[in-house]
């Protein structure tokens, strides 16, 4: 913790850091088809003894009912009966397992084009992402494209794992030639850490176990560097924000005047005696109390579940965003933001949406879409029109009513939105306020008119 806080307040804080943050890894894996996701996955599971025995068994039944000698390791995680019938990722696997350093929660993440909006859906909470490359078949246009999608989620750490050595003599310099190649395309994206480690999941070199057909490689293994790769935020760094979840006035003869405002602290650290701004109506109060699991305390961070006091009776109800005065973000009607359309019907200028932000919701129409985004080469094909399923475009967006949104790029948490269709509350699109390096088309065509809607 930095010197914004007390010593009391920053041994606290390590405290919940070591337990909610520095323990636990939400981290994804991603590749082409048939790179090997599934099998590292499994491998991980079982090398470091976090399957079950029956579990174990029904893979074993499984696997010779398939006619294989070995257990097949992916499919302790393709567990569809479409995802075994076919032997490949569909939806997004997740699983949770634990070793005496940290805990996991693993998204395993389909390959196929037709399924990126799983990635997007996988990783847009991760810490690290996982691509997996086949070292026979080198760095591959998918590999560039879930490259791209790691960058614009903001995810702060990549592995490139070099997979399938086994297949290629373990020869280093095919190691070093993949390695090279990614690192350079995903540092051009402003991929912040790239590290990259040959390995064969099948046969569980340097996965949990160092290689010993590897000894050119010095690094560490999968598992190894999952156990220490930094994770976490310091609180304290950012700017507060507290999206209001429920309002709890229990009106009763012992508290009839109460009035307590329930949500998470999305980032940042509030303090007793904190003057702060009620968005989106910019009215002004001063925190006077912090009720954590009913335990009353001077100061909070994120991600703390709390029920603030304020020193007046102001109009709050869910969907208000509490922010420190002097950082408060400001509020606006129009959006640009980067968006991963989600769903089977196109996106289109004009449709009619529910935009939710945090605890959020109001109706937003789509003013323009400038341009898609081709992930192959970063090319962006002007003035689409709509997006279809996986696309990934700029959106400009008109709400009905004000927003406190973030840039995506400060705040994952209050820089990201839903799309959703106001028919049946499906979800369309998943959506990151601000600049990304897809920057709009110049020359879009003008949006159509909002005729219908009064706002």
């Amino acid at each position: 913790m930095t010197s914004n806080l007390t010593s009391g307040e920053q041994a606290a804080a390590a405290a919940v850091e070591r337990s909610a943050a520095t323990s636990q890894l939400r981290f994804a894996t991603a590749g082409s088809v048939d790179d090997g996701k599934s099998t590292l996955v499994g491998r991980l599971l079982h090398d470091s003894k976090s399957v079950l025995a029956d579990q174990l068994e029904a893979v074993e039944h499984a696997s010779r009912s398939r006619g294989q000698e070995a257990p097949d390791l992916a499919l302790l995680t393709d567990g569809l009966r479409a995802e075994r019938e076919q032997g490949i990722t569909i939806d997004v696997a997740y699983r949770y397992f634990a070793t005496p350093k940290r805990r996991f929660i693993l998204a395993d993440t389909p390959g196929h084009v037709q399924y990126t909006r799983n990635m997007v859906t996988g990783a847009s909470t991760a810490e690290l992402a996982v691509v997996l490359v086949d070292a026979r078949n080198g760095v591959v246009e998918q590999t560039r494209r879930h490259a791209a999608v790691a960058a614009l989620l903001r995810v702060p750490h990549v592995v490139l794992a070099v997979n399938k050595m086994d297949l290629v003599d373990y020869a280093e310099p095919v190691f070093a030639a993949i390695a090279e190649e990614f690192t350079t395309y995903a540092a051009s994206l402003g991929v912040p850490e790239i590290t990259a480690i040959p390995i064969s999941a099948l046969a569980g070199d340097n996965v949990v176990t160092a290689s010993a057909n590897m000894d050119w490689y010095g690094g560490p293994t999968v598992l190894e560097h999952l156990e220490t790769v930094p994770v976490g935020t310091d609180p304290s760094q950012d700017p507060a924000r507290f999206p209001v979840q429920y309002v709890i006035r229990p009106q009763t003869t012992e508290h009839p005047d109460y009035r307590g405002y329930a949500g998470q602290i999305a980032s940042g650290v509030l303090r007793v005696g904190d003057a702060v701004t009620v968005l989106p109506s910019g009215r002004t109060s001063a925190i006077t109390g912090i009720d954590a699991l009913g335990a009353m305390v001077d100061v909070a961070w994120a991600p703390q579940s709390v029920t603030l006091t304020l020193a007046d009776d102001l109009d709050i109800s869910r969907g208000d965003l509490l922010a420190p005065s002097d950082h408060a973000p400001a509020t606006t009607r129009d959006v640009e933001a980067t968006v991963c359309h989600l769903h089977d019907r196109p996106l289109r200028v004009g449709d009619r949406v529910l935009l939710k932000h945090t605890t959020r919701t109001v109706k937003a129409i789509i003013k323009d879409i400038p341009s898609r985004l081709t992930l192959a080469d970063l090319s962006h094909h002007p003035a689409p029109g709509e997006l279809a399923a996986n696309d990934i475009g700029r959106v400009v967006l008109r709400t009905s009513e004000p927003l406190a949104l973030d840039a995506y790029d400060a705040s994952r948490r209050t820089g990201s939105f839903l799309l959703i269709d106001p028919a049946d509350g499906t979800t369309l699109t998943a959506g990151m306020a601000g600049d990304s390096f897809a920057a709009p088309a110049d020359g879009a065509e003008a949006a159509r008119d909002d005729e219908g809607w009064d706002f």
